[in-house]
């Protein structure tokens, strides 16, 4: 299978091909919906196979200065891997367990995607909604003084933003979300819609675009009637019974219990705790485990193995690619196989979620950022190591 070169289709997000190299033993099982089936008992690592996983995990936190590492894997439905490993905190020596909670970064995009499809399907909602100006959701909620938008700007529609096709506000050195970093969502909006014009038609052109996803979050909250946070944890999140993930805060004394240190890393950003996170919410500010993000993945998978969130048609609409780029969809990189993953990545994070074609669903999370550390190859080496998942 060729390798898909992720500087062809995201860039600046650790987005990585090894997530398209999946073995074809077994065919991809159609998108079904009702009850979920009974799952078979699943193999799990014997000794030997568990000591080949923690010996690749500790060779990439050495080669790489990570302090602390956590994985999690299950297998048509039924939760197969659990660990931790090195330090949640390096002053403390606490170490990383299952509970230890991580900030997700991007993985938090195929979440605030999963929400929009459950307000779709709840008649709230449509994919070709217009977002800004009278015809649309927010209205003139973020226009200028004078009430007006960009022309660009008013042929914005949801599945444009779902997509990163929207013309512009890529994730680079201007991207709006890492500037500004006093101001709150409607002042950002506002000062973005009115300072970074889009370079390209809605819907001709694709890049990458955390502002877009932080635009789908405040839709969020205007169909809903409730902050974005709120609104996915009380029907998002509590559906696959994730009690506790929230969004992130931004400093060091806002580590919620549970929540790791995170560490910076010369040459990989900034500090961890000179961010915005909390106004990242619907792009990038979720924190949870790799229990939960596989939790979330497996409801979402498309298989029978667990009960879906949502209907068949809504993940196949979820998973399905644009012509602007064949290797993402809404919220989510997809490939022939069918594997569908998203990674994250910010200043003392990384984080990987991939779901395959055969029927697996894990998630790994650093608390550093190392230039070179691939979450995705490790994981990929880590199901291997036990023949008997076939990745």
């Amino acid at each position: 299978m060729r390798t898909i070169s992720r500087r062809n289709y995201l860039k600046h997000v650790t987005l990585t091909a090894a997530a398209g190299m999946l073995a074809t033993t077994f065919r991809s099982p159609s998108l079904l919906a009702g009850e979920p089936e009974t799952p078979a008992r699943q193999p799990t690592p014997t000794p030997s196979q568990a000591a080949a996983i923690a010996a690749i995990a500790q060779e990439a936190m050495l080669k790489f200065s990570a302090p602390g590492l956590s994985l999690a894997i299950a297998r048509h439905g039924v939760m197969v891997y659990q660990q931790g490993f090195g330090y949640a905190n390096k002053a403390t020596q606490a170490p990383v367990t299952p509970a230890s909670l991580f900030r997700i970064a991007s993985i938090s995009k195929p979440i605030t995607s999963a929400a929009i499809f459950t307000l779709i399907e709840q008649g709230r909602l449509r994919l070709q909604d217009l977002v800004f100006g009278a015809d649309g959701i927010l209205q003139s909620d973020y226009a200028d003084a004078g009430g007006k938008y960009p022309e660009r700007v008013t042929k914005l529609t949801i599945h444009h933003l779902l997509t990163h096709t929207g013309g512009g506000w890529e994730n680079n050195g201007d991207d709006p979300m890492f500037r500004q970093p006093k101001m709150d969502h409607r002042s950002l909006i506002t000062w973005a819609l009115r300072e970074h014009p889009l370079q390209n038609d809605p819907g001709t052109h694709y890049a990458y675009s955390n502002f877009g996803y932080c635009i789908l979050g405040r839709v969020i909250e205007k169909i809903s009637g409730q902050p974005y946070a709120r609104f996915m944890q009380a029907n998002v999140l509590a559906k696959w019974g994730l009690k506790d993930m929230l969004v992130a805060g931004n400093t060091l004394a806002d580590r919620a219990p549970d929540e790791v240190v995170y560490y910076g890393q010369p040459g990989a950003g900034s500090n961890p705790y000179d961010m915005n996170v909390a106004r990242m919410d619907s792009h990038g500010g979720w924190i949870g485990t790799p229990s939960d993000l596989v939790q979330f993945a497996m409801h979402v998978d498309g298989f029978k193995t667990t009960s879906s969130i949502l209907s068949a048609e809504s993940i196949k609409s979820m998973t399905t690619a644009t012509a602007a780029n064949a290797h993402y969809a809404c919220g989510w990189c997809v490939n022939s196989a069918p594997n569908w993953w998203h990674s994250g990545s910010l200043p003392g994070t990384l984080s990987i979620l991939v779901r395959t074609g055969s029927g697996l669903c894990w998630a790994a999370f650093t608390n550093t950022r190392a230039t070179g550390l691939d979450l995705d190859a490790m994981m990929w080496k880590v199901v291997k190591a036990v023949p008997e998942w076939r990745a």
